[in-house]
């Protein structure tokens, strides 16, 4: 492991180039999986760099697939660097990197939506909420199909201050569509404007870095790909369980283009629903006529501050599903139907 205050500045020995790599293990990317390798050492070099000073850093890189921004994180002079691939075909590419920087490179073989990594890293490096980031950061050049659902999970667990988080403020520097870098950025009024802009900005500082065109990548996907940089916020702007802040959210953006009552009507079951969301926005102070797009953060906040209150007057409130609803209707239907052909008057 790299001690602090070196003398010199680490660097690779010279190794196959990554296209070499593939080449010589005989890598494909696997469309169903959406992988796509980034051949460009600049563009590689250049998402490192906007990470952040790395020097002594503990870096835990996800998607590291043949190993191109894995290098360019080795020469940023870290302290260790711990990767996570849950394809197979990669790992003899890695170890090669592995044995290149000795002490420096943990490869685990995983899948990065369970994979633990509040214990990977020495516990010296662990702060406070309220202070600095930590020395420890994220970088991915993620899967297209995992990229959504893990920076969701990776948004819970800096609400709960757990996984990457438990070291503090973690930063993270990851890659997306250019679509969903858009809608992780995406200002109030902005067409963009989604599910995932609230919840990525109530808890970080969300900043869209720069787009790497899709010619890029090997092979060439059919969208451009953004580079976006999450630093967590020391208090969110929503103080309320992940999970009601989600709901909320997810139900007002399920009818984008509606009113935003309609959307919020889903949080009540159909006895109460004109009432309760009358209410709801009442108390939040919302005109029930503003489209989702034109919600702040703020607008949320309120919402989901009188939404905790009437879930704590009706325990059975937050459990309730509008679809699990409209399913037992349907299901209920369907039996009257088979009753009424089973008949025999």
């Amino acid at each position: 492991m790299a001690a602090s205050g070196k003398l010199c500045t680490f660097r690779l020995p010279p190794l196959p180039t990554i296209r070499e790599i593939i080449k010589l293990f005989g890598l494909r990317a696997v469309k169903q999986l959406s992988q796509n390798f980034l051949l460009d050492l600049r563009l590689r070099d250049k998402i490192v760099r906007k990470a952040g000073n790395l020097t002594d850093a503990y870096v835990y890189e996800v998607g590291p697939g043949p190993g191109g921004i894995t290098r360019s994180i080795l020469n940023a002079n870290i302290a260790e660097l711990l990767v996570v691939e849950k394809d197979t075909r990669f790992i003899p590419g890695l170890q090669m990197l592995s044995d290149a920087a000795p002490g420096r490179l943990r490869i685990v073989h995983g899948d990065v939506l369970t994979y633990r990594v509040e214990k990977a890293f020495p516990n010296h490096v662990r702060r406070r909420w309220e202070d600095d980031p930590p020395n420890v950061h994220i970088i991915g050049n993620l899967p297209f199909s995992v990229s959504t659902p893990l920076i969701i999970k990776w948004l819970e667990n800096v609400s709960l201050k757990n996984g990457p988080f438990a070291y503090g403020r973690t930063k993270m520097t990851l890659t997306f569509q250019k679509e969903v870098a858009e809608r992780l950025v995406a200002t109030t009024g902005s067409k963009q404007r989604s599910r995932l802009s609230i919840m990525a900005q109530y808890l970080c500082n969300v900043e869209h870095l720069f787009t790497i065109p899709g010619k890029a990548f090997v092979p060439k996907p059919e969208v451009d790909v953004g580079v976006v940089h999450f630093t967590p916020l020391t208090q969110p702007k929503i103080q309320q369980p992940f999970k009601l802040v989600e709901k909320v959210v997810q139900n007002v953006f399920q009818f984008r283009r509606k009113y935003c009552h309609r959307g919020l009507g889903m949080l009540f079951p159909e006895a109460q629903r004109l009432e309760n969301t009358g209410k709801l926005l009442q108390l939040a102070d919302i005109d029930p006529t503003l489209r989702p797009i034109h919600l702040s953060v703020m607008h949320f906040k309120s919402l989901c501050d009188v939404y905790r209150k009437m879930c704590d007057e009706d325990p059975q409130l937050f459990t309730y599903n509008f679809r699990e609803e409209l399913t037992q209707k349907r299901r209920k239907g369907q039996e009257k139907g088979d009753d009424a052909e089973n008949c025999e008057c």
